[in-house]
């Protein structure tokens, strides 16, 4: 038999999140950033699972859903200490919600995937908010050839799931350019800019406005070289709902140039 999403028990609607996850080091290092994390995490329903849309699982031509029922923890970076390299988060899958949330994209060419696991954008973010690790996780990945507007419009017909008891998680920056990072520096002024209109978008709830962008406008080249770390963004605000009231839990940048602003948004 096929899981649908009406297959799954009914909850109150979870929240959704956007984390402005940074480097990954913010997984084993104490920061304001990863305290914000953990405090956010311990606030929080319990979820029946968490579906975390990361910058860091790209794809071309469909959405992958991961259904696997133990994600491995990918290492994807160098050139950090041996601590991170180690670190693993051992959560289990979610294959049940998990092809639950393919039956709610078959308008989409979502496909399942067997292959991935929990990259850095996901676990990294989790272990801070989700310690343990006993809450089934499993990831979408994005589809690079979709136009932003339609990322949006895949993230509506997720929100079903937050009456699942399923926590969205959008992980990636408003503000992402890492050849521009400089040590000894609060912030550029184009860095400030642009994440100053993503925060004022998102206070006024116009968030089909930040879908409607232009990625070669030259601010917008500025803060996102290229789009991944932007698009997780569009997933968490097309999965909200109309009385959802947004909120910052965590503001400020790394290096000059990544924005780590977070967004809550609940009734």
């Amino acid at each position: 038999m096929t899981l649908t999403p009406s297959s799954l028990p009914d909850t109150p609607a979870m929240p959704v999140l956007f984390i402005g996850h940074g480097s990954p080091m913010h997984a084993i290092e104490d920061s304001a950033f990863s305290k914000a994390w953990g405090e956010m995490g311990a606030s929080l329903p319990a979820p029946t699972a968490i579906l975390v849309i990361s910058a860091h699982w790209m794809t071309r031509g469909a959405s992958l859903v991961h259904i696997g029922r133990k994600p491995r923890t990918i290492h994807d970076f160098g050139g950090f200490p041996r601590a991170l390299h180690e670190a693993q988060y051992p959560a289990p899958g979610a294959p049940d919600v998990a092809t639950a949330t393919l039956d709610l994209l078959r308008d989409h060419h979502a496909e399942a995937d067997l292959e991935w696991g929990l990259d850095h954008g996901a676990w990294c973010v989790l272990l801070r908010m989700f310690p343990k690790a006993d809450v089934p996780v499993y990831q979408l990945s994005l589809d690079l050839s979709r136009p932003l507007k339609d990322h949006m419009a895949l993230a509506r017909d997720l929100r079903a799931l937050r009456r699942k008891g399923v926590l969205i998680v959008g992980s990636g920056n408003a503000v992402h350019n890492l050849p521009a990072m400089r040590y000894g520096i609060d912030a550029f002024d184009w860095a400030r800019e642009f994440d100053g209109r993503i925060a004022g978008a998102i206070e006024r709830r116009d968030y089909s406005a930040l879908a409607e962008i232009n990625p070669r406008d030259p601010l917008t080249r500025m803060a996102h070289p290229t789009i991944e770390h932007f698009l997780p963004l569009l997933y968490t605000l097309g999965a909200a709902e109309e009385q959802d009231n947004p909120s910052f839990f965590a503001e400020g940048f790394d290096l000059g140039s990544i924005s780590m602003r977070s967004v809550l948004l609940a009734a």
